[in-house]
This record gives C-alpha cells, structure tokens and sequence, in this order.
C-alpha cells in the first residue's frame, strides 16, 4: 500500500535473455526496515549539517543504501529518484527543473542496474564499494547540466541564420556529430540545407568529417580553431 513500508520480505531479480530469472539482491527484511530506514535517514542529515562532505557524494551514496534497503513493495526506483531530485533541490542543484534526470537514467538504464549491482555486493557487511554508483550519478548530473546549457545557447542563438546556428552547434560541443543529431537539435532546419551548412564548413576547414556511410558524423577542427 502506498506511503507504508514492505510487510513481507522481497528480493532484487533480473531476467536474462533466455527469460531466466536470477536474484540481483537481497534486500533487508520487512522486520528490519524501519529501524534501518531511520538509521539512513538520521545519519544522512547528521552528514549534511556536519558539512564535512560535499552534497554530491552524500546524496547517492543515500540513495544506493536506499534501494539496498528496498523499502517498498513496488516503487522504490522511482522513490529514490523522486528522493534524488528533492535533495539536490535543497542542496542548490536545480538542474532537475529543467532536464529530466528520469530520462538521462532511462536512456543508461544498463548501465544503472550494472552500477548498481557492483555497489551493491557485500553491502550487508560493510564491504561494498560505493564508487561505481556515485560515479554514473555524478555523470549523470554533469550530463544534465551540459545539457541544459546547450539547450541555452541554442535559444540564444535562435536569432542567428540557419547555417550559423549549426556552426554555433559545433561551437558549443567537442562530441561529434551526424547529420541526425543536428536534424534532431534542429527540427525546423532541413536536411538539405544541413548538407549545404556542413559541406560549406568542411570546406572552410571549420569541422572534419569521420567515418563513412551511415556511421558518418561530424567534428569541430581543434587545429583550425587554434591558428
């Protein structure tokens, strides 16, 4: 039931390709969970007010003895990222506003299970290793804010030609990039006169070309910029 704590015990299971089902994990016992829980909970804000470590690595840190714990029948994957949201709120980090950390997960969303297993082995004795896991959430949130300050400097160049807003593209990024992603940046541009910004550019020397075929994208000339 919503708002109350597991009454029977539950366990962490994946299925494989072959629809074999495997424990991941077994969590703390529905007996064990509310003391464990206000153990968390006190000995985070004891950590927070102490300020004696930066929010950024207390927070994911939580949120893995969180899931560990798994206090919840049903939801405690969208509870610990609802949890996420609110603590970086409070800690200044609103970035969470603006670009969905539930879709920057989503989209990694192997990788989190992966972490999230590799952090998790030997939790119940205090012989796991949290690094794995504040790491994908320390990446997560730099994606999001590399994110959101490209979505501004798109809007601030929105002003600009449509050959110069795909040069601004580059400008603000040192990933490649295809022909699709810049369609996608730039849905009101068309594909033909993509092509006509980037052969131009590539003629200017302004970007290199990588690849062939399908796997064809697109970079900034570092050299070029630097002469």
């Amino acid at each position: 039931m919503g708002g109350r704590f597991k009454n029977a015990d539950n366990v962490i299971a994946a299925t494989d390709a072959q629809g074999v089902s495997k424990i991941r994990f077994t969590p703390v016992s529905a007996f064990e969970t509310p003391e464990a829980v206000d153990r968390l909970t006190s000995a985070f804000i004891d950590a927070i007010q102490s300020e004696k470590y930066d929010p950024l690595l207390l927070i994911p840190i939580f949120i893995l003895d969180l899931l560990c714990i798994h206090p919840f029948i049903d939801g405690n994957g969208r509870m610990s990222r609802l949890l996420t949201l609110l603590l970086l709120y409070r800690s200044g980090y609103i970035v969470g506003k603006y670009i969905s950390l539930e879709m920057l997960i989503e989209k990694t969303k192997e990788t989190y299970y992966d972490v999230l297993q590799a952090s998790s082995q030997g939790w119940h004795d205090a012989h796991n290793t949290y690094f794995p896991f504040v790491k994908y959430y320390l990446e997560i949130i730099l994606g999001a804010y590399k994110e959101f300050s490209m979505r501004v400097e798109l809007m601030l160049n929105r002003g600009l030609s449509k050959p110069d807003r795909i040069r601004a593209l580059f400008d603000t990024t040192l990933q490649k990039l295809s022909k699709k992603t810049i369609s996608e940046k730039f849905p009101d541009i068309s594909t033909s006169t993509i092509e006509l910004a980037l052969a131009s550019l590539l003629k200017e020397g302004y970007i290199i070309k990588v690849g062939a075929g399908k796997s064809t994208s697109y970079i900034m000339n570092t050299e070029q910029e630097v002469k």
